[in-house]
């Protein structure tokens, strides 16, 4: 279009949007575009193209929404005035300018080129509505392990979704585990309603040298495309100070112990007086906590337990070296717990279970966190009725004559996510697999040299079978038994995988299953 036509245009078409100038991030802002015919032609062919500012969060539409002719009304008559309606929620970070765009192209009847207009409207963004905290101790010696708290809540009175929660730690920062799990330093999170608090622990050791200041820095926003728009950003520093006392932790003789459910668990607690002076009338108090525990079993020598808070205490009338510490010197506590055998989970929420002992004595306060593993369950199954397959034949067996059979596999989970899960079975000789599996896509294999079976599961998510359905796998089997005794249909099986939360190799077994045979002699 020629400059001339433009000027036209906009002389001719008035366009302008109508908005909130101001509103609380997260609010929702409605914006009405009006465009009015002043000319005295008809404006033919209208094409309106609305464009929401950054950070607007979207129902159903895109960010920039074109409206052709037939969606506006068709063609502009002269007088004729028509507005619309574009709605979303802006979030972005208080005092933020938030600026709407919209434009409008028509063909001014009996002229060959188009003109276009367009315009803008800004909006400016309130207080935020998210809190965002860091909680830190002020002070750590080097070295020490410590736990980084990083808490937020919503006050917008709808849900929001797709936000994430980034946090940069100090290079001096190893990260030991973080709950929930992360992935580089970053948590999405689905859906976060009014008034409700979440939040996320980082536990690691902090070094660096005496009286250097340590940065943590949170920050919540949500990411568009390659954006990623920052809604509230909070620092929290930490003071590494010199230690006088370094306590450590063993857990059955080892300081990077696994549990497992049902472990009888040893604590020893070693402090050593590492400043330049003697202490003296401390107090050594360990606080446990973890729903695995079974507080009822705390056995302690010299010091103690109170079931209340679920914390051991020695002072210096049990302990001498509590009493007087000397430079150098290094003293230990002990004491027994045991895990309960099983214990189920009410959501997601709970998994990846750790104990953490909270230690201090003295000056020096210290957390130890002890991973569990997860728990699996594996159960096999024999059907001579029609389960997923057909079966024919005599049951119980008899000799000489073919029974078809179909043996059930399942595996569940307890705690953490597992990979790599497998399930491995042995079928004897003169049992013969048949190639019927169920469901047609799993991961089934016959050995016909080993005479393996092998269910490749792959994922098993945490609460597998508890929270949500266990996997299953079926697969049919023949026998022709030989004498009149129980036959042996499918050995010990075994179930594998790997914890993504420990690390570990876990594993579990169910018992060899047998079909029995009857005894058809009459004498």
């Amino acid at each position: 279009a020629s400059w001339v036509g433009m000027s036209y245009s906009k002389e001719v078409l008035k366009l302008e949007i109508l908005g909130q100038d101001k509103i609380d991030a997260g609010e929702q802002i409605n914006y009405t575009v009006k465009f009015k015919n002043n000319g005295k032609v008809r404006l033919e062919t209208p094409e309106l193209y609305f464009e929401f500012p950054d950070g607007a969060i979207l129902e159903n539409t895109q960010k920039i929404v074109k409206m052709d002719s037939k969606a506006l009304g068709g063609d502009i008559y002269p007088g004729e005035e028509r507005s619309f309606t574009f709605s979303a929620r802006l979030l972005g970070q208080e005092g933020e300018t938030k600026t709407a765009k919209a434009r409008i192209n028509f063909q001014p009847k009996d002229l060959k080129s188009r003109n276009e207009t367009s315009t803008t409207f800004t909006t400016i963004l309130g207080k935020i509505p998210l809190s965002l905290f860091i909680e830190t101790p002020d002070q750590v010696p080097s070295g020490k392990s410590i736990t980084v708290r990083v808490s937020y809540s919503s006050n917008v009175s709808y849900p929001l979704s797709d936000l994430t929660v980034k946090v940069e730690t100090p290079t001096d920062f190893k990260l030991q585990y973080s709950q929930p799990k992360g992935l580089d330093n970053e948590w999405s999170v689905p859906i976060l309603n009014q008034a409700e608090k979440k939040s996320i622990q980082l536990t690691g050791t902090l070094s660096g040298e005496s009286k250097d200041q340590k940065i943590f820095k949170a920050q919540i926003g949500i990411w568009q495309g390659d954006n990623f728009i920052m809604l509230e950003e909070v620092a929290r520093g930490v003071e590494i100070i010199a230690p006088s006392i370094y306590v450590t932790q063993k857990v059955n003789g080892n300081e990077n112990y696994t549990a497992s459910t049902g472990d009888q668990l040893h604590y020893e607690i070693t402090f050593t007086n590492i400043g330049d002076e003697p202490l003296n009338d401390l107090v050594l108090i360990s606080r446990l906590a973890g729903s695995g525990i079974d507080f009822n079993s705390v056995r302690v020598m010299d010091g103690n337990y109170q079931q209340g808070d679920n914390s051991i205490v020695w002072d210096s009338a049990q302990l001498p070296a509590l009493k007087y510490l000397d430079v150098g010197q290094q003293a230990k506590v002990e004491f027994w717990v045991k895990l309960n055998s099983r214990w189920t989970i009410a959501s997601t929420a709970d998994k990846n279970p750790v104990i953490r002992n909270s230690v201090s004595v003295g000056p020096a306060k210290q957390d130890f966190v002890t991973k569990i593993n997860s728990a699996l369950v594996a159960e096999q199954k024999i059907y001579n009725e029609n389960q997923y397959f057909t079966n024919s034949g005599p049951f119980p067996l008899q000799v000489g004559q073919k029974t078809y059979l179909t043996v059930e596999w399942t595996a569940k989970n307890f705690y953490n996510d597992v990979e790599g899960a497998r399930i491995r079975g042995i079928l004897p000789p003169g049992v013969d697999f048949e190639n019927a599996i169920y469901p047609s896509d799993a991961k089934i294999t016959f050995n016909v040299n080993t005479r393996e079976i092998i269910w490749e599961i792959g994922s098993l998510e945490a609460g597998a079978g508890f929270l949500t359905g266990a996997k299953k796998a079926a697969f049919q089997v023949s026998a022709i038994p030989e004498f009149v005794e129980d036959v042996l249909v499918v050995g010990d099986m075994q179930l594998s995988g790997n914890d993504q939360w420990t690390g570990r190799e876990l594993s579990a077994r169910a018992e060899a299953l047998y079909a029995p045979v009857a005894n058809t002699n009459n004498f």
